[in-house]
């Protein structure tokens, strides 16, 4: 039963490419490694990562100085890191973020084949790497599954509850439901996203083009509706499955959604449903309230006048910090719409050189092999 899930895992959702587009190499005076066609950064470590699975996988760490989160980035089924290393890169300088990028299992450099629990396993090498040697904690980690990459990264996210978000780029919601249309889930199917997406209790941004003819828009639409934590989701209209990154909504709806999870402490979200929880907070005090307001009233008998006096004051005191409740979310608002009105031409263009340079990045590498779904769907 094993083997025949990931037999249809290695047919339906892995197409390395073929020879790898890097290869590891030493400095002579250092011994530091790198990526061969890569320039030699200071800020980059390449390391080579041991797997429970007894593999040996390849990850690169791209330190941002003025970081507080970090990014695990699981990339696609048809790219390496040779091709995903420069917009590592730049996603780290654009979003003030650290980022780890790995290759799986059968890919680059990465010894093994491979198969849906070996991406497990070397997502699980790639997070303990983070923990272990660079000292990050568990809620300063954000998450980052590009299509078939979503299926590790909601695997680990249901394992860390106190992640700080989750972003999944054109993510699918199995296997068989790209091929198919099945309404239930069965014992082969692989990457079972559908079922373990409500288990992640973090702060989840779905991002999904709508005329993405591999993965269709429907898998992001259907894995954000059924979030515990929605974030404002990104659907790029007219995005197929390996352009979003070309598109000016992309980076800014990324740096939008960092900076929003960056200022909140680690125990507070920010989603499309936070109103409504915090009513439900209110409405829980409320409740509380009246309780002790009940409980008053039989012991107002033994209270003189003098004590009810006293009472009205605390009273005031807990309307007065409403007050400045509801003052701070005013000039929270205020401040949003002042930070929209801050966005200058300057800045826009600024932040078209910056999307135009990322862009140049994704046209110049295939990042997805666009016919491997339709060719499995043909096999199977």
């Amino acid at each position: 039963m094993g083997s025949a899930t990931s037999s249809m895992a290695a047919k339906f959702a892995f197409f390395p490419p073929n020879p790898p587009t890097y290869k590891v190499v030493s400095d002579e005076s250092t011994g530091k490694m790198r990526l061969s066609d890569a320039p030699q950064r200071e800020n980059v470590d390449v390391l080579k990562l041991c797997t429970k699975k007894g593999n040996e996988i390849v990850a690169v760490y791209v330190k941002n100085p003025s970081a507080s989160l970090t990014v695990l980035y699981s990339h696609g089924n048809a790219a390496d890191l040779g091709q995903m290393f420069n917009i590592f890169a730049e996603l780290s300088l654009r979003l003030g973020v650290n980022l780890m990028g790995y290759d799986y299992s059968g890919y680059g450099q990465s010894s093994g084949k491979p198969s849906e629990q070996d991406t497990y396993a070397d997502i699980e090498a790639a997070y303990s790497c983070l923990e272990d040697t660079y000292g990050v904690k568990e809620e300063d980690i954000i998450l980052y599954g590009q299509s078939v990459g979503s299926g590790p990264t909601l695997e680990l996210a249901t394992c860390f509850p106190r992640l700080r978000a989750v972003i999944l780029h054109s993510p699918i919601l199995s296997g068989l439901r790209v091929m198919y249309p099945v309404k239930r889930t069965f014992w082969f199917d692989i990457y079972k996203n559908i079922d373990k997406i409500p288990l992640v209790n973090c702060p989840v941004l779905v991002i999904h083009g709508t005329d993405d003819e591999i993965v269709d828009w429907s898998h992001g639409k259907q894995l954000w509706e059924l979030c515990k934590e929605k974030y404002e989701p990104l659907w790029l209209k007219g995005g197929n499955h390996c352009n979003l990154e070309l598109y000016p909504e992309y980076l800014r709806h990324l740096k939008k959604f960092i900076s929003a999870i960056e200022k909140l402490p680690c125990a507070q979200y920010i989603s499309g449903q936070s109103t409504d929880q915090s009513e439900r907070s209110v409405n829980s005090t409320d409740h509380r309230d009246r309780s002790r307001t009940s409980t008053d009233h039989r012991e107002k008998s033994r209270l003189s006048n003098g004590q009810r006096e006293k009472s009205r004051p605390s009273t005031d005191s807990r309307e007065k910090s409403r007050v400045s409740t509801d003052r701070r979310e005013k000039s929270r608002r205020s401040y949003d719409r002042s930070g929209k009105a801050r966005n200058s031409i300057d800045q826009s263009e600024r932040a078209r050189n910056s999307f135009d340079r990322l862009g140049d990045m994704v046209r110049s590498v295939g990042l997805c092999n666009v016919d491997c779904f339709k060719q499995t769907a043909t096999e199977v």
